[in-house]
C-alpha cells in the first residue's frame, strides 16, 4: 500500500492560524444570522457586558461558555439567534469619568460630561468587542446594540410609559436607600451585606418622670440618637413591662419619646431595648410606617449631618459619631462598649455604607408580584435546578418597592414633564428617545391647571430599567410583532449566580409586566470566577488577569477548553495557567493525531460500517458513547463530563492504544494484513477523527475548523453533530485489548526489551481472539495463542 505524505505538514498547531480563522469566518459572513423558516430556533439573550473597563478572564469564560451551545444548536440544524450588546448606561462609567478628568458632574455642563463619558465608553466598548473576537464568540458582534442608543432608551421609556399608564409606576417622597458616594437612591437588590467588626454602645436613658432613674439601651449608631422616635422592649421581658407607655429622655437633645413593646425587639441583643431612629435600616422604616411616628431626618443626601442634627451638622456621620460619643462620655451616658461583628448594608457599586433618607423618587410595583413570580419561574427550566432556590430566596425576601429614578446624569432619561404651576406630571406617546432635560415638552398647556410651562425631569432611571428588557429588544418588542412572535420567549438567558437578584430578577419581574409571559424558557447560571487562591477577580485585591495576554500566548482555543472543562455547571471554578498549558497541551496531541491521520487517504465513503473489522467496531462503539454522552449533556448545556470524557477517549483511548494498536495495518509494511483489512482502519480512523472533530468544535472551534478545511474540505461549521454509528455489535473488548497492550509494554520494559522487540510467544485469554492480528502485530509476538482456561487478561503468559 503506498505511503501518503501528511496533507498538515507543520509538526504543530500554531496558535497564529487563529487570526487567519477570524478573517475567513468574517469573509464567510459566519457572524450573520441566516434563517431557515423550516428550522427551529434557538435565541440567546447575551449578557451585555458593561463597558467600564478591563474584562478579567474569569468573566471572559463565562461568555464563551455561551458559544459553545450556539454553535452545538447551529450543528444540530437550529437557527441561531445570538446578538451581542453592549451596557452603556449607568453610574461605573461616571463614576470612573469623574476620577479620571478629576471632575464632578454636578459642577460641570452635563452635555459636556455626557459627551466624555460616551468617548470613553467608546474606548472601552472597541476592548470587549476585540476580546470577544479574539475568543472566537460567533455572537453579532459585527453590529452589536448598545443601551444607550436612542432605539435601545426609546424602548426603556416606552416600557415606563406603559407601566405608568397602567397605574404601576408612582412617585413618592419616602424614606430611601441612598448612597451619599453615589449621591443617588439604589434599589434594595443593589445593596450588599459586608461583616466587620463595630462597636456596640450601652447608653443610659433617663426617665422622664424620674431622671434619677434610667433604661439602658444598646447602639451601634449613636450619631442616630437625635433621630429617635420611639423606645421599644419585647412584650415579654418581664424586666421592662413596668415601663409600658412611660417615656424617656433623649441625652443631648433633650426630648423624650414613648417606651412601647413590640415583638421585633431580641430580647437577647444588648439591654434588650431598641432605640427606633430615622433610619437605621430599612426594618426602622417599617416600623416607623406601622406606628405611624414622624422621622426625624438628621442625615442630608451628601451624607453628611444636617441642621436638625445641632452642633454636629456638617460632619460625615462616622465623624459625627465619634464627636457624639465623646460628648455622651463626657456628660456620663456611656455605660459601656463592646466589640461586635455587624453586617453592614453597602452599596454594591460604591462599597461605601447607604443611608435611608426621605427623597422623592419612582417606584415601580414589585410587592404585589411576589407570589405570581414564584409561580411564574416554575414555567422555566434552570441548570443547574438548585440555583433556582437564589431567586426564589430573593422574591421572598423583597420588602419595599423597586425605586427606578437615579439623581444621576449618564442613562436613560425619565420622560416626564412636571407643570410649572401646579406640579402636575405629564407623560408623552411612546415611540421616540425623549430628554426632558433638554428639549421642549410636547404638550401645550397642563392637563389639570392649563398653565403652559413645563419643568423637564432632570434624573435618569435605575440602569435594570435598561438592563432588564434585553431579551425584549433583540426580540423586536413593539417593532416587529411577526419576528417577536418567533423568538419570544427567548431560548437561553445565560447569566453568573452574582446578578440573580438584578438582572434576572427585574427581567421576569418587567416582561412579566409587560407580556404576562415568562422572558425566557431556559436560566444558565454559572459560577463565579475565582484566582488560583480562590478569591474573587477585582483591582482591589490585584488579582486580575486580563484574557488577552493569556490568548496570545496559549491560544483561544486552549483559553475556551479550559472554561469548558474547569467545573461543572453551577459551581465556581478557578483560574490556574497550568490548567491552560494541559489544554494546550491536549490540543496538541489532538493536532498530532490529525496529522498522523492525514497521511493515508479517507476510504470512509468507499467502505460500509459493517465491513469493518471487530477491532475496528469496537473502537466506533466506544466512541459512541462519548458521542451519545455529548449530545445529551451540550443539549442540556453543561460540557464538564464531556470534556472530562473525550479527553481521556483522545489522549488514551484513540491514540495510545488504538492508532498505536493498528498502525502495522495502515502502513502493512509486510503485507500481513489484507487489502480490506487495511481499508478498514483507513476508513476507522477517519469515521473516528471526524466524530472527534465535530464534537470538539464547539468548544475549540479554530484548530478543528483548520484540520476539518484542510483534510475534508469546507466549514466544520456547517457540518451536522455527530450521530451514533449504527454497528451490528452490541458489546466490545476494548477495556480488555488496553489491559493486554499495557500487560505486554509493562513486560518489555521490565525485561529491559524495547517496544519493537519481538516477544517469542504470549497466551491469551480467549475474548482477545478477535484482536489477534493487530496485537501480533503490534507487540511483535511471534507465536500468539488464547486458552478458555485463562479467564483474565492480567494471567496472560509470557516468554520472551
Amino acid at each position: 500500500m503506498k505511503r501518503f505524505q501528511p496533507k498538515l505538514k507543520e509538526k504543530r498547531w500554531d496558535i497564529k492560524k487563529e487570526e487567519f480563522l477570524l478573517k475567513q469566518w468574517m469573509d464567510e459572513n459566519l457572524y450573520i444570522p441566516k434563517w431557515d423558516e423550516n428550522k427551529p430556533i434557538f435565541s440567546i439573550d447575551t449578557p451585555p457586558p458593561y463597558a467600564s473597563g478591563i474584562w478579567h478572564i474569569a468573566a471572559a469564560a463565562h461568555y464563551v461558555q455561551f458559544d459553545f451551545f450556539a454553535r452545538y444548536f447551529r450543528m444540530k440544524g437550529y437557527n441561531i439567534y445570538f446578538p451581542m450588546g453592549i451596557d452603556r448606561n449607568g453610574l461605573p462609567i461616571e463614576l470612573r469619568v469623574e476620577k479620571e478628568y478629576n471632575i464632578k458632574a454636578r459642577e460641570m455642563d452635563r452635555e459636556t460630561f455626557l459627551d466624555l463619558c460616551s468617548k470613553k465608553l467608546d474606548e472601552y466598548e472597541r476592548y470587549i468587542l476585540d476580546v470577544v473576537r479574539r475568543m472566537g464568540m460567533t455572537a453579532n458582534f459585527l453590529n452589536p446594540y448598545k443601551t444607550d442608543s436612542p432605539e435601545y432608551r426609546a424602548l426603556t421609556q416606552a416600557t415606563f410609559i406603559e407601566l405608568w399608564k397602567r397605574g404601576l409606576i408612582y412617585e413618592d417622597s419616602r424614606p430611601t436607600i441612598w448612597c451619599p458616594e453615589c449621591y443617588t437612591p439604589i434599589a434594595e437588590a443593589e445593596v450588599e451585606y459586608v461583616k466587620r467588626k463595630g462597636k456596640l454602645y450601652y447608653i443610659k436613658f433617663p426617665l422622664k418622670e424620674d431622671p434619677s432613674r434610667h433604661v439602658v439601651i444598646a447602639t451601634t449608631r449613636p450619631e442616630l440618637i437625635g433621630a429617635t422616635a420611639a423606645v421599644l422592649y419585647h412584650p415579654d421581658d418581664d424586666r421592662y413591662k413596668d415601663l409600658e407607655n412611660k417615656e424617656v429622655i433623649i441625652p443631648i437633645y433633650n426630648y423624650s419619646v414613648k417606651i412601647i413593646p413590640h415583638k421585633v425587639v431580641n430580647p437577647e441583643y444588648g439591654s434588650g431595648m431598641m432605640m427606633l431612629s430615622s433610619f437605621g435600616d430599612l426594618e426602622d422604616v417599617r416600623l416607623f410606617r406601622e406606628l405611624n411616628l414622624t422621622p426625624r431626618i438628621l442625615i442630608s443626601p451628601n451624607g453628611t449631618m444636617n441642621e436638625l442634627s445641632g452642633k454636629y451638622v456638617g460632619l460625615k456621620s462616622e465623624e459625627a459619631r465619634k464627636e457624639i460619643v465623646k460628648d455622651l462620655e463626657k456628660e456620663g451616658y456611656i455605660l459601656k462598649m463592646e466589640w461586635i461583628d455587624q453586617n453592614i448594608p453597602t452599596c454594591w457599586r460604591s462599597k461605601n455604607p447607604v443611608e435611608f433618607i426621605f427623597v422623592k423618587a419612582l417606584y415601580l410595583k414589585q410587592l404585589e408580584y411576589k407570589k405570581v413570580l414564584l409561580k411564574l419561574i416554575d414555567e422555566i427550566t434552570f441548570i443547574p435546578d438548585f440555583h433556582k432556590q437564589l431567586l426564589i430566596n430573593w422574591i421572598n425576601s423583597v420588602s419595599i418597592d423597586w425605586a427606578i429614578s437615579r439623581d444621576r446624569f449618564y442613562g436613560t432619561e425619565v420622560p416626564i414633564w412636571y407643570c410649572k404651576k401646579c406640579g402636575h406630571p405629564h407623560i408623552p406617546e411612546p415611540g421616540r428617545y425623549y430628554r426632558p432635560w433638554k428639549e421642549k415638552a410636547p404638550f401645550s398647556k397642563c392637563e389639570k391647571c392649563g398653565y403652559t410651562e413645563f419643568v423637564g425631569d432632570s434624573r435618569t432611571f435605575d440602569t435594570w430599567m435598561d438592563s432588564s428588557i434585553s431579551c425584549l429588544y433583540i426580540s423586536k418588542y413593539k417593532r416587529d410583532n411577526k419576528f417577536f412572535e418567533k423568538v419570544f420567549p427567548v431560548t437561553l438567558r445565560p447569566q453568573g449566580i452574582d446578578i440573580v437578584r438584578t438582572w434576572l430578577y427585574y427581567t421576569l419581574l418587567r416582561v412579566y409586566q409587560l407580556t404576562n409571559k415568562p422572558a425566557f424558557k431556559y436560566v444558565r447560571l454559572s459560577g463565579m470566577g475565582l484566582d488560583e487562591k480562590g478569591r474573587p477577580m477585582s483591582k482591589s485585591l490585584g488579582n486580575i488577569v486580563e484574557p488577552i495576554p493569556v490568548i496570545d500566548k496559549y491560544g483561544a482555543d486552549a483559553f475556551r477548553l479550559w472554561a469548558a472543562g474547569e467545573t461543572k455547571i453551577g459551581y465556581n471554578y478557578l483560574y490556574k495557567e497550568d490548567k491552560i498549558i494541559s489544554a494546550r497541551n491536549f490540543i496538541t496531541k489532538l493536532w498530532n493525531i490529525a496529522r498522523f491521520i492525514s497521511n493515508f487517504p479517507d476510504m470512509s465513503k468507499s467502505v460500509s460500517l459493517k465491513d469493518l473489522t471487530l477491532v475496528d467496531k469496537y473502537l466506533l462503539l466506544r466512541l459512541n458513547n462519548l458521542i451519545k454522552l455529548a449530545d445529551k449533556e451540550f443539549s442540556s448545556l453543561d460540557s464538564f463530563e464531556t470534556i472530562r470524557e473525550l479527553r481521556r477517549f483522545v489522549w488514551e483511548i484513540f491514540a495510545s492504544h488504538y492508532l498505536e494498536m493498528v498502525k502495522p495495518r495502515l502502513y502493512n509494511a509486510d503485507s500481513t494484513f489484507g487489502e480490506n483489512e487495511v481499508a478498514s482502519a483507513m476508513a476507522t480512523i477517519h469515521l473516528a477523527l471526524k466524530a472527534i472533530l465535530k464534537i470538539i468544535h464547539p468548544i475549540t472551534p479554530f484548530v478543528t475548523d483548520y484540520i476539518w478545511r484542510e483534510l475534508y474540505g469546507g466549514n466544520i461549521l456547517n457540518q451536522t453533530f455527530p450521530e451514533a454509528f449504527e454497528l451490528d455489535i452490541d458489546n466490545e473488548i476494548f477495556d480488555e485489548i488496553m489491559l493486554f497492550n499495557s500487560l505486554i509494554w509493562k513486560y518489555k520494559e521490565k525485561n529491559g526489551l524495547k517496544k519493537k522487540d519481538y516477544i517469542s510467544k504470549v497466551v491469551a485469554p480467549s475474548i482477545l481472539k478477535p484482536a489477534y492480528s493487530d496485537l501480533k502485530a503490534m507487540h511483535r509476538i511471534i507465536q500468539l495463542d488464547f486458552s478458555d482456561q485463562i479467564l483474565n487478561v492480567e494471567d496472560s503468559v509470557i516468554q520472551i
